[in-house]
């Protein structure tokens, strides 16, 4: 019982110091050692340390970091090559400022599902989001949920093929792919997308008729001068060529997944690789091709048009070690909570929830902790570095899909992980030179509000017809 308590106190604390802006770099460590103090495991404090927390953390590092490195230069070279640009102001141009909402939306929505980095996507939208709010009246406090509604939800967590890092982390437990479950995944988007844009427009339509316009805020010159500079440099860049990198990355990845992988007989690896099992790593093996090609196509496609192309790599490559390590040492923390005698109280009452449906333990479980962590991938992280067998057996005995039990974890994962404390939210606030009073209402409808009954649909079908 006191093990469970100081676990419980060890987990308050760590989402309470991350909301007040600590580092979960430090706050990982440091909470997983006051979980060891207090459970009466001091003596072993080093030990688990070096042992549990390092050896955790560096097996994540060791599988993922390929992943955070592409992913955060990929973003990068959309950015400053000025394809997140190009792309933005095409939609904007094709759907028209009268849907300023939808615009914003699918703008954030095509970045992302494209493999830009949602921060990346923030801070590229926001001035086209600025101009379009303005022009047409719309509230500026409703800017963060409409890019959180097409940045932080269905492209994260539902559309099959994306390559978030959310959507990749269940691959080595589960033996699955990004495509995993595809026609659920492209239902509980739809619910997602529909849903929040409703209340959105419903919201600014109800601000219209109470007389509240943009509002009086200090912008109204913000970015103009790097605009004009990225227009004069971007506007010959023609919309295919930047359409196709976000193409490659889909493409290549399905390629890969299902032609080209499928085709291969990895018997030749036993001898050298014994302990590696191809099946449960192959759907990352084809995301680090899909956005290695398209990291490549980009540089190559503007290749006598970058300002500086090398500040543009090393900024991508380091941009991705921060995600990385703090995710990572979300995982050493789980780990650390996971070796002690209080957890299995805790894992056998999740477990425990629905015992005939694991699908329903696995969405209760990966919520919680992801709104305990503020973080998808950590929460996803942890939940299946301590959980991912348990729910992986029992899915084989109640005849459930693996590719079922991957779409429902990473759904779950993008649920309760937007609580105030999350690092995602604040930093899109900061962008967005707003607060939590002015704009989180809104972007919790479109970030939980949703997403939920998404999931317990999901879930539903799952159940009564399998993972399709």
């Amino acid at each position: 019982m006191t093990s469970t308590l100081a676990i419980v106190v060890s987990l308050a604390l760590l989402m309470y110091l991350a909301y007040r802006g600590v580092t979960v770099l430090l706050l990982a460590p440091l909470m997983g050692a006051l979980a060891v103090v207090l459970s009466g495991d001091a003596a072993l404090l080093l030990p688990i340390y070096t042992g549990t927390f390092m050896t955790a953390l560096s097996g994540y590092v060791l599988q993922f970091l390929p992943i955070f490195l592409l992913g955060s230069l990929f973003g990068q070279l959309m950015a400053d090559s000025g394809a997140a640009n190009t792309l933005s102001r095409w939609i904007v141009a094709s759907v028209g400022e009268k849907h300023a909402i939808v615009t914003v939306v699918l703008a954030c929505a095509l970045l992302t599902y494209g493999g830009v980095s949602l921060f990346v996507v923030a801070f590229a939208i926001y001035p086209v989001a600025v101009d379009l709010f303005r022009a047409a009246r719309i509230p500026k406090r409703l800017i963060p949920a409409t890019i959180a509604l097409g940045a932080f939800t269905f492209t994260m967590t539902a559309l099959p093929g994306t390559p978030a890092i959310q959507n990749a982390i269940p691959i080595p437990y589960f033996g699955t792919n990004v495509f995993a479950a595809p026609g659920l995944g492209i239902i509980a988007a739809a619910i997602m997308f529909g849903g929040g844009s409703w209340w959105l427009r419903r919201r600014a339509a109800a601000a219209h008729a109470a007389g509240e316009g943009y509002g009086d805020h200090d912008d109204a010159g913000e970015g103009a001068p790097a605009q004009a500079e990225q227009d004069a440099r971007w506007s010959v860049m023609p919309v295919p060529l930047a359409l196709l990198p976000l193409l490659l990355v889909v493409g290549i990845n399905a390629l890969f997944t299902y032609v080209v992988f499928p085709a291969v007989d990895f018997s030749f690896l036993a001898q050298r690789f014994p302990d590696l099992a191809p099946q449960k790593i192959v759907g990352l093996w084809a995301l680090i091709i899909a956005l290695a090609t398209a990291c490549t196509a980009l540089v190559l496609l503007r290749l006598k048009h970058w300002s500086n192309l090398k500040n543009t790599i090393n900024q991508g490559v380091f941009g991705f070690m921060l995600p990385l390590f703090n995710t990572a040492s979300e995982v050493g923390y789980g780990a650390i909570i996971a070796g002690l005698a209080g957890f299995a109280i805790i894992r056998d009452a999740v477990l425990n929830v629905a015992p005939g449906n694991p699908l329903i333990s696995e969405a209760v479980a990966m919520n919680v902790l992801a709104g305990i962590t503020g973080s998808s991938s950590g929460g996803l992280s942890i939940a299946l570095q301590t959980l991912g067998q348990d729910y992986l057996r029992m899915a084989h005995e109640a005849g459930i899909s693996a590719e079922l039990m991957h779409r429902v974890a990473v759904m779950a994962a993008g649920g309760m992980d937007t609580l105030p404390h999350c690092g995602a939210i604040i930093t899109l606030l900061a962008i967005c030179k707003l607060t939590h009073r002015q704009s989180y209402g809104d972007i919790a409808a479109v970030t939980i509000l949703f997403p939920l009954p998404a999931l317990v649909l999901v879930i539903a079908l799952g159940t009564m017809f399998g993972g399709f």
